[in-house]
Formats: structure tokens, sequence, C-alpha cells
């Protein structure tokens, strides 16, 4: 999107913002602080089969609305699946991303107003408009509920449309920022094979100038690691005083072990997107294929979706892995919660993790875990040799040697185990991220009441 288009967008939404603006209803008021509040948790994708963002949204509703909050989540295709006590509220886009049919045109009778047309132009000179629109549609929506919440919460989106503070969207804005989608665009660029690959990264990641822009602004931003603290602090700007780190966790009741579970040897479980660079699938691929010269029963089931051709499908094929590797999709919690119950390893190769909720999950099963030291893997999965064995990140034959220890000594992936899930019910579980995203509500909310008082004693 060019410059002069961004600015007409946010100009746009401004003007919506502002018509016939009326004052907030205070809400909370002085001393009430144990009072319930009524959140607005923003997600402009919250599938929570692929990616980390759906399953963070699914999650904290769940633990707030146990907590007693009152908790409305404002989405985008593909819809989250939300627990008993959420309500969602659609706030649809035109899907252009959706299977069978990605980077769709949309029929003449699909347009509904500016921001749609915006979207798919976006699209079509090659940019991700999600970010941007979902942010422009959910200011009109807010801005058209003025009063309702006491809170808004952004769910990664550090689009235009959520800047103005309190007058724009009607409440305080808390916004989440995982990790930085500039360390994932560096990535994607250092793998491209060629200078048009390298244009075409660079042309869809240009939202992340806008998401740099927004962040900067941003009176409240939290986190799940001291590792994604300090990229959001080098990497966009922010300042490091308003960067607070809320870590996540696993459900710890559904992913737990269970010895009636048959344990199938040689498994190797990891959850990957087959695509992305940073997931670092080819070197557990390429890992793999050395571990199976003394393993020969050693395979890999990889939760995510299958490549049919790129570096992936190739190193599989070169690799002679075919009947080794098999992807997953689609499956239950109860399936997915089986299948890491089921495998002798759990591994995360990943190159980077703002935090790793795979490693937590698999942690909590009891399931023993071979991961890098990429990003914030190392504060999910604790030590080397204590709770789980760790391997510098892109180094296919540390990865491969950890994996052999493990398959080769029933005793240490035990003690592993049960150390890992241990870990995990002390430092990462829903309630306690629950607990500490409220607190955060809790600040902005007086902070907005304090420069509100200031603004009309002045």
């Amino acid at each position: 999107m060019t410059a002069e288009a961004t600015e007409a967008a946010l100009a746009h939404a401004a003007r919506e913002a502002h018509a016939g603006q009326d004052a907030r209803n205070d809400g909370l008021r002085d001393g009430d602080g144990d009072r319930p509040l009524r959140i607005a948790l923003l997600t402009y994708k919250g599938n929570p089969f692929c990616g980390g963002q759906g399953v963070y949204v699914r999650h904290l509703s769940r633990e707030l609305a146990r907590l007693g909050h009152s908790v409305e989540v404002i989405g985008s295709q593909p819809y989250p699946v939300l627990d008993e006590g959420v309500t969602l509220t659609e706030l649809p886009s035109l899907d252009l991303y959706r299977q069978p049919d990605p980077f769709r045109t949309p029929g003449r009778d699909e347009y509904r107003d500016w921001i749609d047309a915006l979207e798919v132009s976006t699209m079509w000179t090659g940019g991700f408009p999600e970010p941007l629109t979902f942010s422009l549609r959910a200011r009109r929506h807010l801005a058209a509920q003025r009063g309702r919440f006491d809170v808004v919460h952004d769910n990664q989106t550090l689009g235009y449309g959520l800047l103005g503070g309190t007058a724009a969207i009607g409440a305080p804005l808390v916004t989440t920022i995982h990790h930085p989608i500039t360390v994932d665009r560096q990535l994607d660029l250092a793998a491209a094979a060629d200078w048009k690959r390298r244009a075409s990264v660079r042309r869809w990641y240009g939202f992340t100038r806008m998401q740099k822009r927004v962040a900067r602004r941003l009176p409240s931003v939290l986190t799940v690691s001291g590792s994604s603290r300090q990229e959001i602090v080098d990497h966009l700007g922010v300042r490091a005083e308003r960067v607070h780190v809320v870590p996540i966790g696993a459900d710890t009741d559904l992913f737990s072990p269970d010895p009636s579970v048959p344990e199938v040897p040689g498994r190797i479980v990891t959850t990957s997107s087959a695509d992305v660079p940073l997931k670092g699938l080819i070197h557990l691929i390429e890992a793999l294929a050395v571990v199976r010269r003394r393993h020969p029963g050693a395979h890999l089931v990889v939760v995510g979706k299958r490549a049919e051709d790129g570096p992936i499908a190739t190193a599989i094929r070169r690799c002679g892995l075919e009947g080794a590797v098999e992807f997953v999709k689609g499956i239950t919690d109860a399936e997915l919660v089986d299948l890491v119950r089921s495998a002798q390893v759990a591994c995360v190769p990943s190159l980077y993790e703002g935090f790793s909720l795979p490693a937590a999950e698999a942690m909590a099963t009891g399931t023993p875990l071979a991961a890098t030291t990429g990003g914030a893997i190392p504060e999910v999965a604790g030590p080397d040799g204590e709770t789980c064995l760790a391997v510098p990140p892109g180094d296919s034959g540390a990865l491969a040697s950890a994996l052999g220890r493990l398959l080769d000594d029933p005793g240490l992936r035990r003690r592993l185990g049960a150390a890992g899930r241990e870990r995990v019910l002390s430092r990462f579980t829903w309630r306690e991220a629950a607990l500490g995203t409220a607190r955060h509500y809790r600040e902005a909310i007086a902070l907005a009441g304090g420069a509100r008082s200031a603004g009309r004693r002045a």
C-alpha cells in the first residue's frame, strides 16, 4: 500500500471515529479496583489450530472469564474457537486467504465499503492488508460501542486504526506483541533464493512499517518473554518502561501425563509450519536422517500443513525420508494431546520463538523435550540437562545428537519429562497469565483516568 493510501485510510478512520463523539462513561471509579472488568479482546486472525495468536485468545479469554470478568472477543476470519463464558463478535473481512481459494478476487457484490476496496488492492499489489483493514473496522465498531468496555486489548494487530487513545476507540488500549514480525521478515529474506523472491518478501511484509510506527505510540505493551521484550525495544523502538512481560502457559489440565497412552518407539513430534524458515523444520529433517542410521525406526510427526514443494519437500526427498515424516492437521485438542503423549521425544527446532507454546505443552504432558536456544525458548524449556536437552538453533548435527541421546536412554527421558512438567506447573499456566494481564488492564485504566483528570484541571 502506498504512503498516500495509508494516510488517506488513517484520515478517513479518524473522521469516522470523531464524528458525533461524546464523552465516555468513567467506568471504574477510584477505589473500585476489584470490580469485574468489561474487556474487548481483538484478534485479526483467530485460528486456534495454526499459529499462537488463536491459542492465546482462546485460553486467555477463558481464564479471564473464570476470574469473573466479562470478555467479548472481536475477531475476523478465521474466527477463533472460544470456550463457555466468552462472547464472540464477528467483524468479517473479505477472507482473501481462505482455503481452498487463497488470494481470491471477490465478486462485485461482496464489496461493502472503502475498507474492502483497500483490502483487495493491497492484496493485488502483493501486500498483506489484514492488520490495517481489521484495525480500521475495529475502530469503527468500538467507536459505535463507546462506554461499553473498560479496556480494549489488541492481540498484535498494531494497525493505524487503533491509534488515538480513548477518544478514538472508547476505552484505554493495552496491546500484546508476541514478538516483532520484523524477526520473521529478516529470516524470510535470508532464506530467499533470488532477488525476485526478496522483492516479494519485502512487499508482503510492508505492514511491518505500520506496526513499527504504531508500536512506538502505544501507552502499554504486554509481551510473553524477556527475549521478546528486548526484541520489541530493539526492533520496534518502543521505550523499555512501556513493555511488560506476562508469560503465557499451557492448559495443564488438558496437557497432562496419561500412562494409558502407549509410547510409540522412535516417534518424534513437532509443531511447525513447513514453509516458515523461522520454525527450523528443515534442520529437524536433516537431523532425522542422521538419527535413523542408528535408530532406523525413528520417525517424525509434524503437526502442521504439508508443503507439497519447496525446501522442506525437497529435503525429505533428498534425505530419503518419504515414509518417515508424516504431517497432520485439523486434529482435535484431545488428538493432539494423545499424539504428544505417544511420542518418545518432543522437539522444538525453531530458529526463533517469542515464547514457544509447543514447548510448554509438550513439557506439561511429561514428554521429554529437545529444543534449540532460539529466542525465548530457554526461558520456557529451562536449563540444558535439567528440564530439556538444548542445542544451538540451525545446528542439525547437535540436534541429531540430542535426539539420539533421548531415544537411547529411557531413564533420561523419564527424568527430563518429570522435571519439565514441574517447571510448567510452577511457572507457565493460563490462570497466572490472566491474573497478570488483568493487573495491567487496571493500571492502563488508572493511567487513562489520571490523564483525563489532568486534562479537566488544565
